[in-house]
């Protein structure tokens, strides 16, 4: 059952911390730098495709995560392919996922 006796202090604390929750996930977001989180994707990748050759053209940030862009070759039947590649890493350094398409 609500009580507003109860209930009102933890409301204003609530919306107390969300402002300072925001400040410090902003600042956390920027203490990652646009390298670790490429050289993130790029180990990621070699380790899923299994080579040595990976061509990273954009990382941004975008919406609280990060954004990496690029081709990594690939072999069909025996002729070599380009594929690109989307990664989102989160603001943790954590692979959320991982888009695979060819060109």
């Amino acid at each position: 059952m609500f009580n507003s006796a109860n209930d009102f202090p933890f409301i204003t604390l609530n919306a107390f911390f969300s402002k300072k929750y925001d400040d410090c996930w902003r600042n956390m977001m920027q203490n990652i730098s646009t390298e670790a989180v490429q050289q993130i994707a790029v180990d990621y990748l070699k380790k899923r495709k299994n080579t040595e050759k990976i061509d990273v053209s954009m990382v941004e940030q975008k919406n609280g995560v990060w954004i990496i862009r690029g081709t990594c070759p690939i072999d069909l039947e025996g002729h070599p392919w380009a594929e690109k590649f989307e990664v989102i890493i989160d603001e943790k350094g954590k692979v959320k996922s991982i888009d695979f398409s060819l060109l």
